[in-house]
C-alpha cells in the first residue's frame, strides 16, 4: 500500500469521451488537468457511437472534427421499418450531418490531441471527500494514495463515484439490454447510406449504421438475460442472443450479425437517470460537479448520450476558464476568492445544461416507453405526450448549438 500524497489544480475522473473531451477543452482554453482513468488502457465501451449535428458542432469547437469526419461517411437519413403481423410500414426522415464512428477511433483522436502525461490510466478512486480545512476535494486511489484537487469533474459514467459522493439517486433499469456489434466486409458492402431501424411489433428489434464502405455497426435490442454479469460478457453468449431475436429477420441481416468481429460484442443494460432526479438533484457540491453519463445517464433512444455528453465538455470548460481567465494560478488569488470563482462557473454551468438534458432525458424516457412497454395503455399515453411536447419524431433536438468554447 502507497501513502504518497499528490497535489493538482484540476482532476477529471473516467478517461471515456466525456473525460477526455473535457480535458481537451480546457487544455484548448490553455488550462492544464489530470484525467484518472480506472482501467489499463483507454477505455471505449460499446462499438460505435452515432454523432449528430450537435455532437459535431461540439467536436468542431474541441478542433477534432475534420479529422474524425475522415473516419466515417455521412449518413442522410433515417428509416424505420415498423413491422407489425404481416405489414410492414417504413417511414423515411431525413439527417443532417450524421454519422457513425467507432468509438476507439473518437477515443483515441481525443487522448491524441492532449498533452502527454494528460492521463492516468489504472488509477481507481474509491473514496471521495472534502478537506476539512479547505473544503477543497480529496480523493482516496485503491493502491492507498490520496490526491488532493482545488476541481473534481467527476465523468465516471453510470457507476460514477463522484455523483454517489454528490448523494444523486440511483440509476433507473428497464428490462432491455442492447447488443452491439461491427462488421467488416472487406471487399465492400452495399448498403445504402441510411440509419436502418427495424421495430417488430411496436419493440425496438434490429438496427445498423454504415461508418464507412467496408465497415457497419449493427445492434439488437433484447429482454436483459437472466444469467450472471460474467456470462453477459462472454462474446458467444452474446451471439445466441443477437441471433435468437433476429432468427426470423431477412438473411442480410442474419449474414451481418453471423460475420460480426467477435471481440467488437457488448451488452449493455438500458439504464437512466430519471428526470425527477435532474430537476431536484445536486450536480455540485463545492468544486465538484459531474458530467456526462455521471449527471444525466440516459436510454439510447435518442442517441444523444454520447453528444450532449460532448456539450457538456464544451459548456463546462467555457464557464471555468470565463471564471479564471489566468487559470488557477495566474491570478495569484487566495484558497476562498478561487473557491468562490470556481464554484460560481459550475454555478453557471449546472444551470445552462440543466434544462437541456432534462427535457432530452424525458423525451428518452417516452421513446424508451413507447418502444419498450409491454403496455398498450403506457404506449398511447407516451405517444401523445411525444407529440404534445416534442413535436413527435422531430429531430429538433440535433441542432442545438452548445455555442463557443
Amino acid at each position: 500500500m502507497r501513502s504518497e500524497e499528490e497535489h493538482h489544480d484540476i482532476v477529471i475522473v473516467g478517461g471515456g469521451i466525456c473525460g477526455l473531451a473535457t480535458a481537451l477543452a480546457l487544455h484548448r482554453k490553455g488550462v492544464k488537468s489530470l484525467v484518472l482513468e480506472r482501467s489499463e488502457r483507454l477505455r471505449a465501451t460499446g462499438a460505435a457511437i452515432g454523432i449528430f449535428m450537435n455532437g459535431w458542432c461540439a467536436l468542431d469547437r474541441l478542433g477534432v472534427g475534420g479529422v474524425l469526419r475522415d473516419k466515417s461517411i455521412p449518413i442522410p437519413v433515417i428509416q424505420e421499418a415498423w413491422h407489425h403481423k404481416s405489414t410492414v410500414q417504413v417511414k423515411s426522415s431525413r439527417v443532417e450531418d450524421f454519422r457513425c464512428l467507432k468509438r476507439t477511433d473518437l477515443i483515441q483522436v481525443l487522448f491524441d490531441n492532449l498533452p502527454a502525461g494528460s492521463v492516468r490510466l489504472g488509477c481507481q478512486i474509491v473514496a471521495v471527500e472534502g478537506d476539512s480545512s479547505t473544503s477543497f476535494p480529496i480523493l482516496y486511489v485503491h493502491d492507498g494514495s490520496i490526491i488532493k484537487a482545488k476541481v473534481l469533474i467527476g465523468c465516471d459514467g453510470s457507476n460514477s463515484i463522484i455523483s454517489k459522493s454528490l448523494g444523486l439517486g440511483a440509476l433507473n433499469s428497464l428490462p432491455n439490454c442492447v447488443i452491439r456489434g461491427l462488421t467488416n466486409y472487406p471487399n465492400g458492402h452495399d448498403l445504402e447510406r441510411c440509419f436502418l431501424r427495424n421495430l417488430d411489433n411496436g419493440y425496438m428489434a434490429f438496427g445498423r449504421i454504415p461508418i464507412d464502405d467496408k465497415l457497419v455497426h449493427w445492434f439488437v435490442d433484447w429482454p436483459y438475460p437472466d444469467r450472471d454479469t460474467d456470462a453477459s460478457k462472454d462474446p458467444k453468449f452474446i451471439m445466441e442472443l443477437a441471433m435468437q431475436q433476429i432468427k426470423d429477420y431477412p438473411a442480410e441481416m442474419i449474414e451481418m450479425v453471423e460475420s460480426s468481429n467477435p471481440s467488437s460484442l457488448n451488452l449493455t443494460r438500458i439504464r437512466y437517470r430519471s428526470p425527477w432526479h435532474l430537476v431536484f438533484g445536486n450536480f455540485r457540491r463545492g468544486t465538484m460537479t459531474v458530467a456526462g453519463d455521471a449527471m444525466h445517464m440516459m436510454g439510447p433512444f435518442l442517441g444523444q448520450g454520447g453528444c450532449v455528453a460532448l456539450e457538456d465538455a464544451v459548456v463546462l470548460a467555457r464557464n471555468l476558464a470565463e471564471a479564471m481567465p489566468m487559470g488557477l494560478e495566474g491570478g495569484r488569488v487566495g484558497d476562498g476568492e478561487l473557491k468562490k470563482r470556481i464554484e460560481a462557473a459550475f454555478e453557471n454551468y449546472v444551470k445552462e445544461r440543466k434544462p437541456r438534458v432534462l427535457r432530452l432525458a424525458m423525451q428518452s424516457m417516452l421513446v424508451g416507453m413507447l418502444i419498450s412497454s409491454p403496455s398498450k395503455i403506457k404506449r398511447l399515453l407516451s405517444l401523445a405526450l411525444l407529440v404534445v411536447f416534442f413535436g413527435g419524431a422531430s429531430l429538433s433536438y440535433t441542432r442545438y448549438d452548445c455555442g463557443p468554447l
